[in-house]
């Protein structure tokens, strides 16, 4: 601050601790919600005087996938054949379930900075999503509609509900029962709740339709985005 220096704090990047995995599985359990609230409640109430961006998770698309569907990230939760060397978990749900408690932790968090916070301290609350830039491999119907289909699951996944209050409409109809429901009261919880977005942008790719080859009774968030 002393050389003017913005102040940026990412209250959740891959830290989770391990008492409360150990106690209820972490992002697998809806106590996430009020717990990360509580959390967060004490940072803007210990540091909003400093801090005027706040970002309550880095990639929660990124966890939900690498930490319970490939099982590449603690807590290393997968199942066969999707992911490699797991004792436990269900790539087919978890993922799932791990983003939609993940979005409601984040809602919860922004609601209580602007309900208990912003007007006094002044700050804006956001998130940052990991995404490629997609770009159709040909321009044929197919390639274009994949090339949205990939944007829906990595970004609208998440953003949908900040922005409309429930989740792109080729995740519900690819995914099912395996996708968790907003309520009504949820719904009204999570739309509009984020003030920026922060995208992190590696590289950009191109897209084609296709199919995966796989067990149509096999389907995890990957097999999912591909067109069957």
């Amino acid at each position: 601050m002393n050389q003017w220096i913005q102040i940026h704090v990412t209250l959740y990047h891959l830290d989770f601790p391990q008492i409360l995995e150990d106690e209820y599985h972490g992002w697998l359990s809806p106590r996430v919600v009020d717990d990360f609230t509580a959390f967060a409640d004490a940072c803007f109430r210990e540091f909003g005087d400093r801090v005027r961006h706040w970002t309550t998770m880095d990639e929660p698309n990124v966890i939900a996938i690498a930490a319970y569907d490939s099982g590449a990230f603690p807590p290393c939760r997968c199942s066969a054949p999707f992911g490699m060397n797991c004792t436990a978990g269900d790539s087919t749900v978890e993922p799932y379930t791990v983003a939609h408690h993940s979005i409601l932790a984040h809602a919860a968090a922004v609601r209580l900075y602007r309900d208990k916070y912003q007007a006094t301290q002044g700050g804006v609350v956001g998130m940052n999503i990991y995404s490629f830039w997609n770009y159709p491999f040909s321009p044929t119907p197919a390639d274009v509609a994949a090339t949205q289909r990939s944007l829906d699951f990595m970004v609208g996944w998440i953003l949908d509900p900040l922005v409309k209050g429930d989740y792109p409409e080729i995740m519900t109809k690819k995914a099912g029962s395996r996708i968790p429901s907003f309520t009504k009261e949820q719904s009204e919880l999570i739309r509009g709740a984020i003030d920026f977005v922060g995208i992190n942008h590696y590289t950009s790719v191109y897209v084609s339709d296709g199919k995966s080859g796989a067990d149509a009774s096999l389907r995890d968030y990957n097999a999912d985005i591909v067109k069957e």
